[in-house]
C-alpha cells in the first residue's frame, strides 16, 4: 500500500515522519523527500515560546528534563546518595552484618559487590557504608566543582 505525502496537492510517496506537535512524538504526518526538506528547513521547535521558556527548556535539557536536587554540602551529598542507594524494605540495617542478614548462601552478585568494596560477607553495615562513600568520592571528583575542602 502506497502512502501519499500529506503535503497539500502532492501525490508522491510519504516516507518521512514530520511532527504535528512539538511535545508529541507519536503524532506525525508523512511527507515525501521534497516536502520533508521544506518542512525541516522551516521547523522551529521554540516557535511561540518566549525567552524565559526557551532558557528553562535548555537548562532542563541538561538533565534530560528530570528534576534534580541541590545537595548543598559534601556530607549531605553522601547521606542522600547512601540513603537512596538501598531500599531497606527488609530492615537489613538492623542486622549486625551482611552474613547475619543473609542467613543463606551469598549469591555471586553479592560476592562481586563485596569484592568491589574489598570486603567479605562478615562486613558490618558501617564498613559497607564507609567503603561506598570512599568509592563515590573516588569516582565523582567533580561533585563539588573540584573544591579540595570536601576531600578527606
Amino acid at each position: 500500500m502506497k502512502i501519499i505525502c500529506d503535503w497539500e496537492n502532492c501525490k508522491e510517496t510519504g516516507e518521512y515522519k514530520a511532527p504535528v506537535e512539538r511535545d508529541n512524538s507519536r503524532k506525525f504526518k508523512l511527507l515525501c523527500l521534497k516536502h520533508i526538506k521544506i518542512f525541516n528547513k522551516n521547523w522551529n521547535y521554540f516557535k511561540n515560546m518566549n525567552d524565559q521558556q526557551i532558557e528553562f527548556f535548555i537548562k532542563s535539557d541538561l538533565t534530560w528534563h528530570k528534576s534534580t536536587k541541590n545537595f548543598g554540602s559534601s556530607e549531605n551529598f553522601f547521606n542522600i546518595l547512601w540513603n537512596n542507594a538501598l531500599d531497606d524494605k527488609t530492615n537489613i540495617f538492623n542486622s549486625n552484618s551482611f552474613k547475619e542478614f543473609k542467613k543463606t548462601k551469598t549469591s555471586q552478585t553479592d560476592k562481586d559487590a563485596l569484592e568491589v568494596l574489598e570486603l567479605n560477607d562478615e562486613a558490618k553495615w558501617q564498613e559497607i557504608h564507609l567503603k561506598f562513600k570512599k568509592l563515590v568520592k573516588m569516582y565523582h571528583p567533580d561533585k563539588n566543582q573540584g573544591n579540595k575542602k570536601f576531600e578527606d
